[in-house]
């Protein structure tokens, strides 16, 4: 059979585009297919009122939860697909992630590899996405074979101050690892300004090291890989026989049509990526295809995350604040023989992303008093898989998400002790704000991977158990996920997966 593509990749995103780029001085005729466009660069790309008050840049598109009511996800339809607007920091999970971890509320399973399987590929991945840190200052980091490839991000004043107190009480406060283009020895010389507009925002200098600016763009040098911006994959076709994805059924404002190729990757997104695989059922795969396991879109997990706003009577005059985090409760706390999670600062809150946090309606001259004396926090715990808690579709085709939330025990518990080590510190006024089920930042683990075909969607290498030519690389593949942001490891593992396409010739 003549194929129109060697590979036709689905989704520009973290593990679309890394995978893109992995493959791209290969040769192989590559075809990239994201749904939406590349995220325009404009001045409204650091208005707060346009990022927080009319979510300029999410999708309109409507999902339903376990009731059938309505929401909007804050999901981003673009090229380089939620990096767009994260908030770069990207973070190995630690060793002991890749093994059985017991929680408070359950178990979070074990991989079926160990991380040293994926270090290597941490390192590769860093040095893509340009990782600013520094080795050794943080008490539960994993093993790495080289120093971060650029130096950590400084902390200003204020930051280095708390820092500071942290570390007279005891505890290793550290820098977090940032996906920056900066060139801290020469700033006037690199994109990265360090300005306050860095997360939640899409980065109008291009600084940000995005799956769009670090991996996408390069990619698309190389003049057998392709882009097809604003077209929607609504099915895959397999052949007669159920073993092979045949076609690519895309829709573009001109209409349908379907384009072959000897491998499909489908990485949309792991609540996408399961709703495409459902979509796609047919007579050989009447529950979805790559589902005889009818574990497609299974055991999603999100993170429990919440933001935590601390004022106190000085001034924070901050303007790059997200550079500190605190690992010391990862695995366990003070009372606490089981894991807490994650502490680390968020960019610094102007006073509308504050209006969004506060559980008053408060005016606009206090809320903008708070964000000057604030210091802005995200705590994240783990949350664990439930079979329970799944992506389907409706008879219409909408996408439904049943997510009930688990292990918030640790979660409150993390927030506490932050919060008593904040009033140490002379802060005096908390709030805090859980995310919902509209924030699915970090979704996983919807098509896990696992040597079990009856318990698992995807083999070690990421191709589907039931489908021989079709692959999932995004974040559906993880069994857990520990308490880190899965950028990076959703990075590292397309990078993986892109050596073994490459062995398969």
């Amino acid at each position: 059979m003549t194929y129109d593509y060697d590979l036709i990749i689905v989704g520009a995103g973290a593990g679309g585009g890394t995978l893109a780029y992995a493959l791209a001085a290969t040769g192989k005729r590559i075809l990239l297919i994201e749904r939406g466009d590349y995220l325009p660069r404009e001045k409204e790309n650091w208005d707060p009122d346009e990022i927080f008050t009319r979510r300029r840049y999410q999708t309109q598109e409507e999902w339903l939860d376990a009731h059938s009511q309505p929401f909007n996800p804050e999901a981003y339809y673009v090229v380089g697909g939620n990096t767009k607007c994260y908030g770069a920091a990207l973070q190995r999970m630690r060793a002991e992630d890749f093994g059985e971890l017991r929680h408070y509320d359950g178990v979070s399973p074990a991989w079926p590899f160990a991380y040293d399987t994926l270090e290597p590929y941490y390192t590769r991945a860093e040095s893509l996405y340009k990782i600013h840190g520094q080795r050794g200052e943080d008490p539960i980091e994993p093993p790495m074979s080289v120093e971060y490839p650029f130096p950590a991000m400084a902390h200003e004043p204020r930051i280095q101050e708390i820092a500071d107190r942290f570390q007279a009480k005891g505890l290793n406060p550290l820098h977090l690892t940032l996906a920056l283009n900066r060139n801290q020895a020469a700033p006037e010389h690199s994109p990265c300004i360090r300005c306050d507009t860095c997360d939640p925002y899409p980065c109008m200098v291009n600084a940000k090291c995005d799956a769009q600016v670090a991996c996408v763009d390069p990619a698309l040098i190389y003049k057998n890989v392709t882009l097809l911006t604003n077209t929607l994959v609504t099915r895959l076709l397999t052949s007669p026989d159920g073993r092979r994805v045949d076609r690519v059924e895309i829709k573009t404002d001109l209409g349908s049509e379907t384009l072959s190729a000897e491998t499909v990757v489908v990485s949309c997104g792991a609540i996408n990526s399961a709703a495409l695989l459902l979509r796609s059922r047919n007579d050989q795969h009447p529950n979805g295809l790559a589902n005889a396991s009818d574990q497609v879109g299974r055991n999603i997990q999100k993170h429990n995350h919440s933001a935590l706003m601390a004022i106190s009577p000085e001034p924070n005059d901050t303007v790059f604040q997200k550079t500190l985090g605190i690992h010391d409760y990862y695995f366990g706390g003070p009372d606490q023989d089981y894991p807490l999670g994650q502490i680390q600062l968020t960019g610094k809150a102007k006073w509308q992303r504050l209006k969004k946090m506060t559980p008053t309606d408060l005016p606009q001259a206090m809320l903008e008093y708070l964000a000057h004396h604030s210091v802005d926090w995200w705590v994240t715990t783990e949350d664990l898989p439930d079979p329970n808690n799944r992506v389907t579709l409706t008879a219409q085709g909408q996408i439904q998400v049943a997510y009930k939330s688990n292990n918030l025990k640790p979660h409150a518990e993390l927030i506490s002790l932050l919060e008593q080590h904040l009033r140490d510190m002379d802060f005096y006024l908390f709030w805090h704000k859980r995310m919902d089920l509209t924030v699915f930042w970090h979704q996983i683990g919807t098509c896990r991977f696992g040597e079990d075909p009856s318990q698992s969607v995807l083999d070690v290498n990421c191709r589907t158990h039931d489908v021989e030519n079709l692959y999932v690389v995004d974040a559906s593949f993880f069994p857990s996920m520990g308490a880190m942001n899965p950028t990076l490891t959703i990075a590292a593992n397309a990078l993986r997966v892109g050596d073994h396409l490459k062995s398969r010739g």
